[in-house]
């Protein structure tokens, strides 16, 4: 019998590059192989993703990881996929109200920071990313895109990643996405394992069983693991799935 029934793992950082540079495609043919065993012979977790990137490329993801099993959480908690039956599901949690909110940051964003060269990441339905090609650049806005927000009263979170400042909405999360996918499949917490680089991964690490890092994740997170791979990005996947498989 399999110890946990599944993987948690982020894109970004972990299954993928943090830059712009290739996947790598043979491993996560391995990732695939590995799932398509899981479901044959049930003796090890199935992977899926939560992520922060928008719903169609975490569905692109869990279909390459041939994962037709497992929901995934996608947008930093907006949506769960689920392959089973090929649903998109918005967290019931957010309002036409909270939508508008982030209409009103995207549109301010694009008129008062895109002359600056800073852009917004398509896709996303309940929340933007930013990016800029300076990233320190783009880190010094988070004063005032904090600013911002609480004066024109939307409540959205900011928060980053080694490259990219997302602003969510306060109650959406990882967490709240996990805790959503975990309760359409009745698992239980003690069962999952969570894979993450970045802080914003400490919502998976809060709600698995088994918390693991590849070597690339930020020192912060790597304190509060029960594991610290020596390898970094999708080869860290693998050497944490090596040792909570069958």
């Amino acid at each position: 019998m399999r110890r946990y029934d599944a993987v948690v793992s982020d894109i970004d950082g972990c299954l993928g590059p943090e830059s712009a540079a290739p996947m790598d495609a043979g491993r996560l043919a391995e990732i695939a192989a590995w799932n398509r065993a899981a479901c044959a012979t049930q003796d090890r977790p199935v992977v899926t993703v939560c992520s922060g990137r928008p719903q169609p490329y975490a569905e692109a993801m869990v279909r390459v990881l041939a994962n037709s099993t497992m929901p995934c959480v996608c947008e930093n908690g907006v949506w769960v996929y689920d392959p089973r039956d090929n649903r998109y599901l918005m967290d019931p949690a957010i309002t036409v109200e909270h939508l508008r909110a982030v209409r009103g940051a995207e549109a301010w964003a694009a008129e008062e920071l895109g002359a600056k060269g800073v852009v917004y990441q398509p896709g996303k339905s309940a929340s933007m990313s930013l990016w800029h090609p300076d990233t320190d650049y783009l880190m010094s806005l988070k004063p005032t895109l904090i600013e911002k927000f609480a004066r024109e009263g939307w409540p959205l979170r900011v928060s980053n990643t080694v490259a990219w400042i997302n602003c969510d909405l306060a109650h959406v999360n990882k967490g709240t996405g996990l805790r959503r996918l975990m309760a359409m499949c009745d698992l239980k917490r003690e069962r999952l394992v969570g894979i993450g680089d970045s802080m914003g991964d400490m919502a998976i690490r809060e709600n698995v069983g088994f918390f693991a890092c590849p070597a690339n994740a930020v020192a912060e997170l790597k304190k509060v693991a029960d594991y610290v791979s020596p390898l970094s990005e999708v080869d860290g996947v693998m050497d944490v799935l090596s040792r909570v498989g069958t």
